[in-house]
């Protein structure tokens, strides 16, 4: 395949993705194992508020910059997720984006909506004042790699201040991520999603994370 670049859109990528307390042996490995990547990737940060639904697990919503994207779930093949972007919103939001696109994403009751547009305050109080809802606070501190063609990272993830490990890869070609996650020793490893591990970190969900 032709090679990805980090940060390149592309048609929806498959991803391998998990989280628990660490993956230091794998990680090292995919260190070794990468190639020369740009500096500005090395190490990042960013601050990000994913809003957590009970009835949801098909919609992957985050903030971050003050800013909305939203990721769709579209299929699982040979155990590797494929998601696609649905929405990107910037702040404030109008009561048409919020009734036709946002809350129809978290799959929850509508709420009562009586202003003409919703700042990012203005949001976050109606997702604190619904009963299925629930903003999280993340930080991601994200090294960047990129093995057998596939963009790969691993991160630690502080949730509302709880830390864990997350390491992944992605592609557009699902071979590339098998045969990575064969090389850095994740083979056998559960697949869980940042939607999955955020709702088993807060207790949404009653499963435990990879490790």
């Amino acid at each position: 395949m032709a090679g990805l670049e980090i940060g390149q859109e592309s048609k929806p990528r498959f991803e391998f993705r998990s989280f628990g307390q660490s993956f230091a042996a794998q990680g090292e490995r995919m260190a070794r194992l990468s190639v020369p990547i740009p500096e500005k990737v090395w190490e990042r940060h960013s601050d990000e508020i994913y809003i957590m639904s009970r009835t949801n697990d098909q919609n992957n919503t985050k903030i971050r910059d003050g800013k909305m994207d939203v990721k769709t779930y579209v299929q699982t093949v040979d155990g590797l997720e494929q998601w696609d972007p649905k929405l990107k919103a910037e702040f404030p939001v109008s009561k048409e984006q919020l009734e036709n696109e946002i809350f129809p994403a978290f799959m929850v009751d509508m709420p009562s909506l009586d202003q003409s547009e919703y700042s990012f305050d203005e949001f976050i109080a109606l997702i604190d004042a619904h009963p299925d809802l629930q903003a999280v606070k993340i930080h991601k501190q994200r090294f960047g790699y990129m093995v057998n063609d596939t963009l790969c990272e691993v991160a630690n993830v502080l949730v509302n201040g709880a830390k864990i490990q997350s390491i992944n890869s992605e592609s557009t070609e699902l071979d590339d991520i098998k045969k990575t996650m064969a090389d850095v020793g994740l083979e056998g490893v559960e697949n869980i999603n940042y939607l999955q591990a955020i709702k088993r970190v807060i207790g949404m969900s009653s499963k435990s994370l990879a490790n």
